[in-house]
């Protein structure tokens, strides 16, 4: 090889890295209010995207104080992806105006409200007032915790990273591919797993587990709090172990984030048993993923019906 030749092979390696390096430092700068909804943007865009969630998954997402690390997060972000539902309504739009970054405002090319993609429940369908307690005008914002929601997220997720970047669009789709493979044979042992205990009532502490429930064959028949964000009252508590004792119900479903003894209470009236079941990716350190997600709670869950028969 001669020495313009090498010189011509030597300036093209060069391009091509620089190119590549360009694109490298060209990633999507992904921001969520969940780490929920980090751990399936995760799934699709793996390392071609820089993915960072606000809220912890064993914080209760409808209170999250405000950091000056937040607004910084915020400033960066080529999207915001949000659970929407005005889950986030305390906390996330005033870091959203103080970021001054256009393209994540409400109608902006970066703002993703997944809501729009999922089954919502709970859809109220009169007028909704105080009195009612924290009512979500718009649904029960807690729908990821069905397995086909997380599904039509991801889905959305491949949507809006193909079209910021087309030239890893064939990646996300194979991602997409793979995790919707994963996600089906997943949802069958789940399902076959809780098969035995479809129909079992349960009470929950807060509305966090419609779809979950719906999914798996669960059904609510009552809650620790007397109203969706009123903390229990002596009267309740008292209703909710006649009621269990009545209907013959042995599980109580806690979120880590709500105090306990008034669950442990109540179980020890009615004979039961509290599952603190996490509604999170994150809400303890082995749950890492969407599929650790439900593998946890689910085993739980299990475990627990088996004991309480």
């Amino acid at each position: 090889m001669n020495i313009p030749t090498k010189l011509y092979v030597w300036a093209v390696s060069v391009l091509f890295a620089a190119a590549g390096a360009a694109h490298a430092a060209s990633k999507l700068n992904v921001v969520t209010s969940t780490q929920d909804m980090a751990a399936l943007a995760r799934e699709i865009g793996a390392d071609k995207v820089n993915i960072d969630s606000i809220a912890m998954g064993y914080q209760d997402p409808h209170f999250v104080e405000p950091k000056p690390s937040f607004v910084l997060k915020l400033q960066k972000a080529d999207i915001l992806a949000v659970v929407g539902l005005q889950l986030e309504i305390g906390w996330l739009p005033p870091l959203q105006t103080q970021s001054r970054n256009a393209k994540i405002q409400v109608g902006g090319a970066g703002y993703m409200d997944m809501s729009q993609y999922c089954q919502v429940l709970e859809i109220p369908t009169g007028q909704v007032t105080r009195a009612m307690g924290d009512v979500h005008p718009l649904g029960n914002p807690h729908y990821w915790l069905d397995p086909d929601n997380g599904r039509r997220i991801a889905k959305a997720f491949v949507d809006k990273f193909s079209q910021a970047d087309p030239a890893d669009a064939a990646f996300f789709a194979q991602r997409y591919a793979d995790f919707d493979q994963r996600l089906t044979a997943a949802v069958k042992g789940w399902e076959a797993k809780m098969a035995p205990y479809r129909g079992r009532k349960v009470i929950t502490y807060h509305r966090s587990w419609p779809n979950f429930c719906e999914r798996f064959g669960l059904v609510v028949v009552d809650y620790v709090e007397p109203r969706p964000g009123i903390p229990p009252t002596p009267s309740h508590t008292l209703e909710v172990i006649n009621t269990m004792k009545r209907e013959g119900i042995k599980l109580i479903l806690v979120e880590p984030y709500f105090d306990l003894r008034t669950p442990n209470s109540i179980a020890r009236g009615a004979g039961g048993e509290v599952a603190q079941l996490m509604p999170s990716v994150g809400g303890v350190k082995e749950i890492t993923n969407y599929f650790q997600l439900f593998d946890y709670d689910i085993n739980e869950l299990v475990n627990l019906f088996q004991k309480v028969k």
